[in-house]
């Protein structure tokens, strides 16, 4: 494949490079622009290989969720047909939604993966994590888990599926985040990334979260689970379910969450745009069953999807910030 960079003349004259570069796959030499969602896809198997070429034992984080199903279409597409450089790794609250943790555990032995799952229970259990009562939400817990699994099998790079187009503290965070030996995020301490370059440099204690698909947003997500055919857990297309309307949020009745006084339960057709930890995730009231469908909604969609759906993000303007200075994906 040879990769050649257009360039045109503005109109005052000087020359820009075209954003989408020109290639050359055909037996002929015959170049053609590649797409937005190539462009995108080439920039994030890059980063994939980067991450097995320069990282010593990195780990991919595998929740079974649409974004970390494109991650899981990417690094195919990187390292196929060889096996994955990297095992895959999930963090359980242990209060996840059945149909996705189902479908986590059938698409890793689909590829024939390492799948390694470590539970937030054994950090209760442990006595490493203490919850204030019974029914919060351990969605900010995770850290703790995350960090002793790190430590446990020596990881010293976690590939995520964390996109800057969700929420503003990840706006600012580099492809390559580095995180110091007590796994904290220090927003104002970042490396630059010019040109495409990474340094993986790291003092004794310190890892990498890597983001391949940073700069994707969720219109390209479900482009590319369009284009590229890819199952996703039946959740996140329009179904009914019983839910509670509380303040703005359609809240999913569960074990978990039971209506308050005054509050009633109502059967809606509804959607999920992300999903985690069921005590703080919540459907949008939808009808859309196809990737196609799901592609209109988001095109026209104002507000963020954990902006619109997780309780967890709602509860401060620096909440998921703050999560990250102590270790969070």
């Amino acid at each position: 494949m040879h990769l050649a960079i257009d360039t045109e003349i503005t109109t005052n004259g000087s020359s820009a490079a075209n954003e989408r570069p020109l290639v050359a796959d055909a037996p002929d030499g015959t170049l053609h622009r590649l797409s937005h969602l190539e462009v995108l896809e080439s920039e994030s198997i890059h980063i994939l290989r980067e991450v097995a070429a320069e990282c010593r034992n990195p780990v991919l984080l595998f929740s079974g969720g649409k974004d970390s199903i494109v991650l899981l279409r990417l690094a195919e597409k990187a390292f196929r047909p060889a096996r994955f450089p990297f095992p895959l790794m999930h963090i359980d609250t242990e209060h996840n939604f059945p149909e996705v943790v189902a479908f986590r555990d059938r698409r890793a032995a689909d590829l024939g993966e390492r799948l390694i799952v470590r539970s937030l229970q054994q950090s209760i259990d442990q006595g490493r994590v203490v919850l204030r009562s019974p029914d919060e939400s351990r969605n900010v817990h995770q850290s703790v888990t995350l960090l002793d699994a790190i430590t446990e099998f020596g990881f010293d790079a976690c590939i995520g599926g964390a996109r800057r187009d969700e929420e503003k503290a990840r706006a600012k965070e580099r492809i390559f985040s580095f995180r110091d030996e007590f796994g904290q995020w220090d927003p104002k301490n970042q490396r630059p990334e010019l040109w495409s370059l990474y340094n993986t440099r790291l003092h004794p204690g310190e890892n990498i979260r890597v983001f391949p698909i940073s700069n994707w947003t969720e219109l390209d997500i479900w482009r590319y689970i369009a284009k590229e055919k890819l199952a996703v857990p039946q959740i996140y297309y329009t179904h009914e379910r019983e839910i509670i309307r509380r303040g703005s949020n359609l809240v999913p009745l569960s074990r978990l969450l039971q209506p308050k006084r005054g509050e009633k339960v109502e059967v809606v057709s509804v959607r999920f745009r992300t999903v985690g930890d069921m005590t703080c995730t919540c459907p949008v009231a939808s009808t859309a069953a196809t990737p196609e469908e799901i592609v209109a909604e988001t095109a026209v969609a104002r507000i963020t999807e954990r902006g619109e759906t997780r309780m967890d993000d709602q509860t401060s303007e620096a909440s998921m910030e703050l999560r990250k200075k102590e270790g969070y994906f």
